[in-house]
């Protein structure tokens, strides 16, 4: 996930961030049909009450919930009480965004199949290991030119920017919207908590109101400029709010 500074680069980084798409999480389409279109998707088993000021990792008071969720979408526990917390979070200190877990969801599923692609997986804490890393954007065919912004700290890569984590960040981006949403003290794009909850406040202020199909659309190709990704995600998030519900 890319942020856009010009027009000439949101181009780019979009490009880079769908071969990233490709290479990585392979955008396929593990979904059956029939599903809803949506858009935007629908906000699937509805959140219980939380308390988003809790201390440590707050999301686990979602446990209950995302265990029944997980059973019918196939996402992991932990995975599914990130997404619903970044949601929880975002009604209370942006509530005229409206963004839904399922659109987070839907992203994630795209980006790194939920924190497990090339055998990763989610520790109960939400870190995500081995770690994920995305190709150089290097100026390849098909990929943006980004010479390294962080001298290979966050990304490993001392030449060009690799998108990190389970959201796939670059690291320019985490900088600006990284979050520690697992109160560990860690601003960190490899625990999923941190990278919903950065992706959701990316997603709000690119987007608006993502209840409308403008907002939510305007939000997903600020994130990535591409039609075929913005349909991947918004199947996937309606299928998994289909999935989600009784």
């Amino acid at each position: 996930m890319m942020d856009p500074v010009s027009r000439r680069s949101v181009t780019l980084r979009a490009s880079a961030t769908l071969v990233l798409c490709v290479a990585l999480a392979g955008c396929t389409r593990d979904i059956r049909e029939p599903i809803p279109q949506d858009v935007p998707p629908r906000p699937g088993a509805l959140l219980p009450p939380i308390d988003v000021d809790g201390p440590g990792r707050t999301a686990t008071q979602l446990v209950d919930w995302a265990a029944g969720v997980s059973d019918s979408t196939g996402i992991s526990t932990t995975a599914l009480e990130a997404y619903g917390y970044a949601a929880a979070v975002m009604a209370r200190s942006q509530p005229g965004c409206g963004i839904a877990w399922t659109t987070i969801a839907g992203i994630a599923g795209v980006e790194s199949r939920h924190g497990t692609y090339r055998g990763a997986s989610v520790a109960a804490d939400g870190t995500v290991a081995p770690v994920i890393r995305g190709i150089p954007l290097d100026g390849g065919p098909g990929v943006a030119e980004i010479p390294d912004t962080d001298g290979g700290a966050m990304d490993g890569d001392p030449v060009h920017d690799r998108a990190m984590g389970p959201l796939q960040f670059i690291p320019e981006t985490w900088q600006r919207w990284g979050v520690d949403a697992n109160g560990d003290g860690v601003i960190d794009p490899d625990n999923i908590d941190d990278a919903a909850l950065t992706a959701a406040r990316y997603l709000c202020a690119r987007g608006g109101d993502l209840t409308t199909a403008d907002g939510w659309r305007a939000a997903l190709t600020a994130y990535n400029l591409s039609v075929p990704y913005l349909l991947d995600v918004r199947d996937r998030a309606n299928t998994y709010a289909t999935r989600s519900l009784p």
